[in-house]
């Protein structure tokens, strides 16, 4: 059923109307001083701060099957089906994944809509994305989806020079099509593509302040997305426009009072800052992250879901609803169903995340586990520590290793034993090899020195 507009407009501003106007250009501002193009982009200061106003309710939104599917090779229908259940395991019912966005455009993507849809799970929603064309909601309305993401661009670079319009008559174009979309029935989310470098109180807050008057004319709050389109937006409260997240989502809550969640912030990792802004979107006013799985996202990514799962956790009650140790299955699926390679010292899902070769660190989580361990890995995330056997790693590493593989009484570093599988890993390194030593060759001399030993179950 459409949204019908209401007669009587409420004010959504403490001052009755709307102060924001569209600052019109004749040029496009591309703010030359902080982003010379021929230079690095410079991380400029303007000693004015905002203080932080974490959300009582904080959440994510995946965009796995439509920005993940933007870096890498189409996923077939039952991956993405796969993929899904594991997120819904993951959020055990909790609404910590909230949504999971969609393309629409091909067969493919419909069928895999569809088959998620027929799940019937509360989390997360299925809801879609499209350009800003009226003829795309007849998608929308043909996949059933209550929500879709709208693409409505809003720095210069992308108003001037690849929509050739005017900063008014963009504005004017997608207040056209979120229109559109409220008349059909549909929950609009405009994304805000490339605000960290767009005109904040020229073109942002004016086109936020109109779409609020537009959705109370429908009794809707229409959700505003703030993308970090190429990565470049600050964490810090004190950096400048535009870059500076903090006073992006300050503005929009408090200068224009948007409600956090009808805000959500979604980021790229061009520059290594893409966990940090999203943790500063949370911590200044802003109820949800956009976020994939393995960061899986155009050029460098995104945020990560697994790693917002986990900050989540670390600034509100962690649930006991919710399966962290999922995200070692996601890992799994990954490597072993897509083929996707993990860095092994990627964090959370890597190999090597709570691995340890030095004989120092091993010797200490011998004596107690959280020396060298940030929390209880095995139980949270079904991934005990483990030693990798160098030549750096001495008897306590072998010892270790020894004890957390079979059932053994613990051992003395003393024992005869060890130090005579210690002797032959250093002959190993002392004839030139650079690689560490493998659990089957690790096996094969504990059987030699130690006889067969019962493996823990």
């Amino acid at each position: 059923m459409a949204m019908m507009p209401k007669k009587e407009q409420k004010s959504g501003f403490p001052a009755g109307e709307s102060p924001w106007q569209v600052r019109e250009v004749t040029e496009p501002n591309l703010y030359r001083d902080t982003f010379p193009y021929e230079e690095l982009p410079r991380a400029c200061f303007d000693n004015q701060s905002v203080p932080m106003d974490l959300p009582e309710n904080i959440w994510l939104t995946d965009t796995t099957f439509r920005d993940g599917q933007q870096a890498r090779a189409p996923y077939t229908v039952d991956q993405v089906l796969a993929l899904y259940d594991l997120m819904h395991k993951l959020d055990g019912d909790t609404g910590l994944i909230r949504q999971s966005e969609f393309f629409l455009y091909s067969q493919k993507d419909r069928e895999a809509v569809r088959k998620c849809q027929e799940r019937g799970y509360k989390f997360p929603e299925v809801t879609g994305w499209i350009r800003a064309v009226k003829s795309d909601f007849r998608l929308v309305k043909e996949m059933a989806l209550n929500e879709t993401g709208i693409l409505t661009s809003c720095s210069d670079y992308h108003l001037f020079l690849k929509l050739r319009k005017s900063r008014a008559a963009a504005l004017a174009m997608y207040l056209d099509t979120v229109k559109a979309c409220l008349d059909a029935g549909i929950q609009p989310r405009c994304h805000f593509e490339d605000v960290t470098r767009a005109d904040l109180y020229g073109f942002v807050l004016p086109l936020a302040s109109e779409l609020v008057k537009l959705g109370q004319k429908y009794d809707v709050k229409v959700k505003m997305r703030m993308c970090d389109t190429m990565g470049v937006g600050l964490p810090w409260a004190q950096a400048a426009l535009p870059r500076s997240v903090p006073k992006i989502i300050h503005a929009l809550r408090h200068e224009l009072g948007l409600g956090a969640e009808t805000l959500e912030f979604h980021g790229h990792n061009d520059l290594h800052k893409v966990v940090a802004n999203s943790l500063s979107a949370w911590l200044y006013g802003c109820a949800v992250c956009n976020c994939s799985l393995l960061g899986i996202g155009e050029r460098t990514g995104n945020a990560p879901l697994e790693a917002l799962v986990v900050e989540q956790g670390q600034l509100t009650a962690q649930s006991a609803k919710i399966d962290y140790s999922i995200i070692t299955e996601i890992a799994e699926y990954f490597t072993k169903e897509l083929g996707q390679a993990i860095p092994a010292n990627y964090p959370l899902v890597g190999r090597d995340f709570n691995v340890t070769r030095a004989g120092i660190h091993a010797d200490g989580l011998l004596k107690n586990e959280e020396i060298y361990n940030i929390f209880n890995t095995k139980k949270l995330l079904n991934r005990p520590v483990k030693v990798v056997i160098t030549d750096k790693s001495g008897v306590a590493g072998i010892k270790h290793w020894i004890e957390q593989r079979y059932q053994v009484e613990p051992l003395k570093k003393s024992d005869q034993r060890l130090t005579s599988i210690y002797d032959l890993i250093k002959l190993e390194y002392e004839q030139g090899r650079t690689t560490g030593i493998s659990d089957e060759e690790m096996a094969g001399w504990v059987d030699e020195k130690f006889g067969q030993l019962p493996a823990k179950k």
